[in-house]
């Protein structure tokens, strides 16, 4: 009992504090979205909080030697959710992505980031200079990692698919792979371009050909970016003020509740406010990197680094997206949009993130 508070003492509260404020932030516009009401969305998410900060202590308490030792089965267990959801998955907005549990729909998708990250740093961390100069040596991961992308994309979820990528590419590049291997991969891919695009369902077209002219189509296919433009613009330097943001209130600004909660934020505290939350993302994603860098286990300085490196692509992509320097892509912004599974995905990783810290703090190194 004495050691698990002590341990808990060595949480990096600070931290902590940095993620409660931008998960305030994220409830009170929640609601904002309901018009000043705690339903449908801002109690919900309120709960889900209490339940993630709970499930992050827990996970932060055990032993980094745990996750070692847990690491394929949690992936492997994962990937049977994925091809669960393939079979008889819940199929809600024309995709096909939950599972029902009657208390909440699980999105295994989400659990696949971190599962893979396990995975990919279990694999790495043993590896010495010679078998990464190997190219069999490499077939096991790549397989680890387009199997769950292969499944992600038939439900289809092409910005989740692209996060399992992103966050895998960072432990595989951290872990020492020669350059010459994502550079091959790179000119493959661009390559290949002409023939993925006629595996992109329409409205994925739509979505790169409204990034690219945004005007084309500002009704339809376009509407989401024209009129979350129109919200931020409109939001100017001090924005309208709590509750009175009209595009979204007015029910113009598609989706204010999830992938487009960044938007009413900026109509309604303008861009002062919008620097405020990025400089709390900013704090909190290299206090993250500083964790991961300051680990001298080489497992979890590969899964602390892979996990930011996550972290970081949803809040670059998501506000990108909505800013409409980015396709639209299915990405919430983090601790801020409403979603249950994504909500205590996030706070469960970073969990295993700051059992990486007390790892490193327990054993005398400097850090957060």
């Amino acid at each position: 009992m004495i050691e698990k508070f002590n341990k808990i003492k060595l949480l990096p509260w600070p931290l902590i504090g940095v993620i409660l404020i931008i998960a305030g932030l994220g409830i009170l516009m929640l609601y904002s979205a309901a018009n000043g009401n705690l339903h449908p969305w801002a109690f919900k998410q309120l709960l889900r909080l209490f339940v993630g900060l709970i499930l992050m202590v827990i996970v932060a308490l055990i032993d980094m030697r745990t996750w070692i030792a847990s690491a394929y089965f949690f992936y492997a267990a994962t990937l049977a959710l994925l091809v669960f959801v393939e079979l008889l998955g819940f199929v809600g907005m024309g995709a096909q992505r939950w599972i029902d549990l009657y208390i909440f729909n699980l999105q295994p998708s989400e659990l696949m980031r971190l599962a893979l990250l396990l995975a990919l740093g279990r694999y790495f961390y043993t590896a010495d200079s010679k078998e990464m100069r190997n190219w069999r040596f490499l077939v096991p991961p790549v397989i680890m990692i387009v199997l769950p992308v292969a499944l992600v994309c038939r439900q289809p979820d092409l910005g989740t698919a692209l996060l399992l990528m992103m966050g895998a590419t960072s432990i595989l590049f951290v872990s020492g792979i020669h350059w010459g291997y994502f550079l091959g991969v790179s000119c493959t891919a661009l390559a290949s371009a002409p023939v993925l695009w006629s595996f992109l369902h329409t409205y994925q077209k739509n979505r790169i050909l409204n990034f690219l002219t945004p005007e084309r189509d500002p009704m339809r296919t376009g509407y989401h970016v024209v009129q979350s433009k129109i919200a931020l613009g409109s939001g100017e330097v001090t924005g309208k003020g709590f509750l009175k943001g009209t595009q979204s209130h007015l029910n113009f600004l598609p989706e204010k509740q999830t992938d487009f909660i960044f938007t009413m934020y900026g109509e309604e505290f303008g861009f002062l406010g919008c620097i405020f939350l990025i400089a709390l993302y900013c704090i909190w994603l290299l206090g993250s990197l500083e964790i991961a860098l300051n680990c001298k286990h080489r497992f979890g300085q590969l899964l602390g680094v892979g996990i930011t490196l996550s972290f970081f692509v949803y809040v670059f992509v998501n506000i990108a997206m909505v800013m409409g320097l980015l396709p639209v892509v299915g990405i919430p912004l983090p601790f801020f949009s409403y979603g249950g599974t994504a909500l205590i995905t996030l706070l469960i990783s970073q969990g295993v993130l700051f059992s990486v810290h007390i790892h490193t703090k327990s054993r005398g190194h400097r850090l957060f």
